[in-house]
């Protein structure tokens, strides 16, 4: 029987084929029957069927007939079981192998919608990702996503292969950096396998590339790429692709890609705003107290981290990691000060150079005082109030010590501007009046 030979007789054609073309193409044949002397198998695509025949049809032919003499013709149909079978070969198939060189790159845990944290910043990029992931007809191609480090676009693109992945495994998912594309395609022209390589691109349902900005300069990779891209188009196959900057500010990019790649949505992510960066904290530290569940975070100490580092997303969750980890260390709680000596590097890094004096002038017109009596000994709420918010904002603005701003306040103590400092952070989340004056002050100094 056939059924029972199929194992052996694949041996014999991977050392015909070799280990790399067994594995793409004859690995996920599945043997079904022998009906009238046509020996039929169960492929997961139709491509992938029409591939084989032509490719391979007559040595597997040669291998079943010396099996049996009545099968005189092969046969292939794609199955709804072959579908939704995991798949082990085929490169497009599978996005989390990782020892076959033409499929996809490895997707991060971590990287999925749920743990993206969303934005004015990000909206529109979160939405349009949203829609690629729902796997329908594609409404935008490509969808294009820039900006600088640390922005979220990985983030959105793996979210997007893990939701196909996961919902729709019938389609052929393809994720890999354009590093990844040029390295393929070198091998490719060197082990003389190019039609293997176009082919497994071009048969893929949805294509992404991040970091296409690599390929720039690389005439031979921007060719390939340039073709692969039109003929997945041509299909209404979902191309989805992330570069440092817009499509037309690649240099050295071709004027040819460049005019394809902004056919479709073009999407910015902006810079984080500081809400963005306070709500990308608060879900972090959920993840953190679950290691850490006995560890206390002082009520402000995410503010001042997400007005201090205030670039990159991932420097602060960074940031955040270390502080967690120090904190453990050493068995105390995390506190403003444990937080300024652990980050003290980063901290300077970020520094916005904003001076205790430039915070008081910028309080004192505010509020309409005089600086001598916000800094002066007159206790009446109309000055200690504004005196506090001036703590508060030399406490988060600036590296200096509790000690070193209270000289600065009349030499006042340090407990004074600690107390002033608490204060103002606990009716920063009650009073929306205190919360609006620190933040139209926060953008007066920042600006």
């Amino acid at each position: 029987m056939i059924s029972e030979q199929w194992g052996e007789l694949k041996q014999r054609i991977c050392q015909t084929v070799g280990p790399n073309n067994f594995r793409n193409w004859i690995e996920p044949l599945e043997f079904a029957d022998v009906v009238d002397g046509v020996a039929t198998f169960a492929v997961p695509t139709t491509f992938l069927g029409n591939y084989v025949s032509q490719h391979y049809g007559e040595l597997i032919l040669y291998q079943i007939a010396r099996a049996d003499p009545r099968v005189r013709k092969i046969d292939f149909r794609v199955t709804a079981s072959s579908r939704s079978r995991p798949r082990q070969a085929s490169a497009a198939h599978d996005p989390v192998r990782s020892d076959n060189p033409l499929h996809s790159a490895p997707l991060d845990e971590r990287f999925r919608f749920d743990s993206f944290v969303v934005g004015k910043p990000n909206h529109l990029g979160h939405a349009a990702a949203r829609r690629v992931a729902e796997g329908g007809a594609a409404t935008f191609n490509p969808l294009f996503l820039y900006g600088g480090v640390g922005l979220g676009k990985t983030h959105l693109m793996q979210a997007i292969a893990w939701e196909l992945v996961e919902k729709r495994p019938g389609m052929n998912i393809l994720y890999l950096s354009a590093e990844q594309f040029m390295y393929r395609f070198v091998q490719a022209l060197r082990d003389r396998k190019i039609m293997d390589f176009k082919q497994m691109f071009r048969s893929v349902d949805v294509l992404m590339v991040d970091d296409v900005q690599f390929i720039a300069g690389k005439d031979s990779t921007q060719e390939e790429f340039f073709h692969t891209f039109n003929a997945l188009v041509d299909q209404n196959k979902q191309i989805v692709i992330s570069a440092e900057c817009a499509p037309g500010d690649i240099a050295r990019l071709e004027d040819r890609i460049k005019s394809r790649l902004q056919c479709g949505l073009v999407v910015d992510l902006h810079p984080t705003d500081y809400e963005l960066r306070l709500g990308i904290l608060q879900t972090r530290v959920e993840h953190h107290s679950l290691q850490h569940p006995d560890l206390a975070i002082e009520p402000g100490v995410l503010e001042f981290l997400a007005h201090r580092i205030n670039t990159n997303v991932r420097v602060l969750e960074g940031a955040l990691t270390r502080l967690f980890a120090f904190a453990s260390l050493v068995g105390k709680p995390i506190t403003q000060d444990l937080t300024q000596d652990c980050l003290a590097d980063m901290l300077r890094s970020f520094e916005r150079k904003v001076s205790i004096e430039e915070i008081k002038r910028k309080v004192a017109d505010h509020y309409n005082i005089r600086l001598s009596d916000m800094v002066g000994p007159k206790r009446t709420r109309c000055y200690a109030r504004p005196r506090q918010v001036a703590m508060y904002l030399c406490k988060q603005l600036t590296s200096r010590s509790l000690p070193e701003i209270g000289r600065s306040f009349g030499g006042r103590d340090h407990t004074t501007v600690m107390h002033g400092v608490r204060r103002i952070g606990e009716l920063r989340s009650k009073d929306a009046e205190i919360a609006d004056d620190l933040e139209l002050l926060r953008r007066a100094l920042e600006g």
